[in-house]
């Protein structure tokens, strides 16, 4: 780990042998070698060994940095000043605070000195992912709205999760502090983008008192929904002859599935809005529409039964255009 020196000094971590790639390694080869030690070392399959812990620790803390083009890019350019094992001195104000983002879908550890110092909060170079959590510096405006031991980070909701509200857990710990385990209550109608307050709850550095964690929502693409503001909008494939004659079609809603009527000549790319079957709005009884669009699909295979009867509407739309 990225341990300090009685002077001050941070080591140097070789992020690249830590992986066990070359430096010319790609993302996918950079990916491929993460997940393999990943495997390896996993807490939940070395359960008390705390070698393991450390490696996987480290391994995770040196994939965060490699596999984004803009850590890695910063990271190389320091590599290339210092050979592993030298030392250099953190910022005055350097601190760090440990995080467990297990109850947010990865298995998370604490940052080292070394990577915290480059990419930590403390060091206002940007921020580190794990898992659905994602720790974050912030623009200068958010920064002066925050206090010191304020923090921010990410968390990644489903369509679902944003039309009817979620409870995660989250672990945090601090320097003086025991870990904690927080129920934290995600409300129906947040949005890509919106901060959700948790008061109170994260230990400052020494004279800063508790700060607050600000949840930053980020939405996980859906195979069916897209979001246009509080609208949900999908696609529904229909048969020929239900474009033709009209029907009744069964559509997923967020709610469950749906009955509508096609109207009967519905073209291909024809919108249909189903009232209030959007997403709800933050603190509002109002909802959004859903939007579905027509997809007019033709069948892979049909019967002979359905081939003769194609043949005669063929045959009927000949000789009316020759008329």
């Amino acid at each position: 780990m990225g341990r300090k020196s009685e002077a001050g000094l941070v080591k140097f971590k070789d992020y690249y042998e830590t992986l066990g790639v070359p430096r010319t390694a790609n993302e996918k080869e950079i990916k491929s070698s993460y997940r393999k030690l990943a495997r390896q070392f996993h807490p939940d399959a070395n359960k008390g060994n705390k070698q393991s812990e450390e490696k996987f620790k480290e391994i995770t803390e040196a994939y965060e940095v490699l596999k984004d083009a803009e850590k890695r890019k910063r990271y190389d350019a320091l590599g290339a000043n210092y050979k592993a094992g030298s030392d250099f001195r953190p910022p005055p104000d350097f601190s760090n605070f440990g995080f467990d983002f297990s109850g947010f879908g990865g298995a998370g550890a604490p940052f080292s000195d070394f990577f915290e110092m480059l990419f930590g909060q403390a060091g206002g170079m940007g921020g580190a992912q794990t898992g659905g959590f994602r720790t974050a510096g912030g623009g200068p405006q958010a920064a002066a709205r925050r206090r010191p031991s304020d923090q921010e980070a990410e968390i990644e909701l489903s369509v679902e999760e944003l039309a009817h509200g979620s409870t995660r857990t989250l672990q945090i710990s601090g320097p003086g502090m025991k870990p904690k385990t927080l129920e934290v209550k995600i409300p129906a109608g947040v949005r890509a983008g919106s901060r959700v307050r948790v008061p109170g709850e994260k230990g400052g550095a020494p004279g800063q008192g508790q700060g607050d964690i600000y949840l930053r929502v980020k939405v996980k693409p859906h195979p069916y929904f897209t979001i246009d503001g509080d609208n949900l909008i999908c696609e529904l494939n229909i048969t020929p002859a239900q474009a033709v004659v009209g029907g009744e079609v069964l559509v997923n809603t967020i709610d469950g599935p749906v009955r509508i009527r096609v109207p009967e000549s519905s073209q291909s790319g024809k919108m249909l809005r189903m009232r209030e079957k959007g997403l709800p709005k933050l603190k509002s009884p109002q909802r959004g529409d859903q939007l579905v669009k027509l997809r007019i699909a033709l069948p892979a295979k049909i019967t002979d039964e359905e081939r003769q009867l194609y043949e005669q509407l063929a045959k009927i739309e000949q000789e009316r255009n020759e008329v």
